[in-house]
């Protein structure tokens, strides 16, 4: 059975939709939540296949509030990505997956889109990736892939939406497995929130069913392209720390 760690950043984001998938095909997964607990130290990490790391909503990786386990949250993905082990990562996820592969972060005041990305290639997630699909953004600051990663999807103002690295490696804009109930959680969690709540959510609820079908042909390629339905990952290196 392979194994994913996700790394949890605020109570309100998790896996969503994305449970359900990793579980109908006997993946199994373990929350950490470095925010419940001051001077986090990253768990050791020998027997995970691949590292999720979600959102974080109104906490940032370049502009304050920062978040508070960044470098610890560095330190963890690098060493997945030296074992050519997966990492996954949405929102402030893709951002510290960016950093970590040698790309960099823009500041970005903190917002809420419910838009559409569009495919860049027809090969992307080994041809599983939908030509378009929606893309529910809620974080602060920007991912900045670096300059070997792979663009597999663009936004509506042609940001990367989708970005591969090393082959394995995913950075997702927005959470592909978004419910509208994890956007209000976070706004009832945190008193810093967009001025666009209502029109998000309501935008967000029009197409909770187009993220759910979108997600089960991204899902494929994603388990595909990452290996966590092949053989067990090689011996990583030691672990950091």
């Amino acid at each position: 059975m392979k194994s994913v760690l996700v790394i949890q950043h605020m109570e309100a984001e998790y896996l969503g939709l994305i449970e359900d998938h990793l579980e109908s095909r006997n993946i199994g997964f373990r929350y950490v939540r470095p925010f419940a607990n001051q001077g986090w130290v990253p768990p050791r990490a020998e027997a995970e296949d691949a590292l999720f790391l979600l959102g974080a909503g109104p906490w940032g990786v370049r502009s304050a509030p920062l978040l508070a386990s960044l470098e610890q949250e560095l330190k963890l993905t690098r060493y997945f990505l030296e074992g050519g082990r997966p990492v996954i990562g949405f929102g402030q996820g893709a951002q510290i997956l960016a950093l970590a592969a040698g790309g960099g972060v823009e500041a970005r005041e903190l917002h809420f889109r419910v838009t559409r990305a569009r495919r860049a290639a027809d090969a992307a997630l080994g041809g599983f990736l939908p030509e378009t699909f929606p893309q529910i953004i809620y974080m602060r600051d920007q991912p900045v892939p670096p300059t070997d990663a792979e663009v597999l999807a663009e936004d509506e103002e042609g940001n990367p939406a989708l970005f591969q690295i090393a082959g394995n490696c995913l950075g997702f804009l927005g959470h592909p497995g978004i419910k509208s109930a994890m956007i209000e959680d976070c706004v009832m969690e945190f008193e810093d929130s967009p001025d666009n709540v209502a029109a998000g959510l309501a935008a967000l609820r029009a197409v909770q069913h187009d993220v759910a079908a979108a997600l089960s042909q991204i899902m494929i390629g994603l388990v595909r392209i990452t290996g966590l339905m092949g053989a067990a990952a090689s011996a990583p290196p030691e672990a950091p720390g």
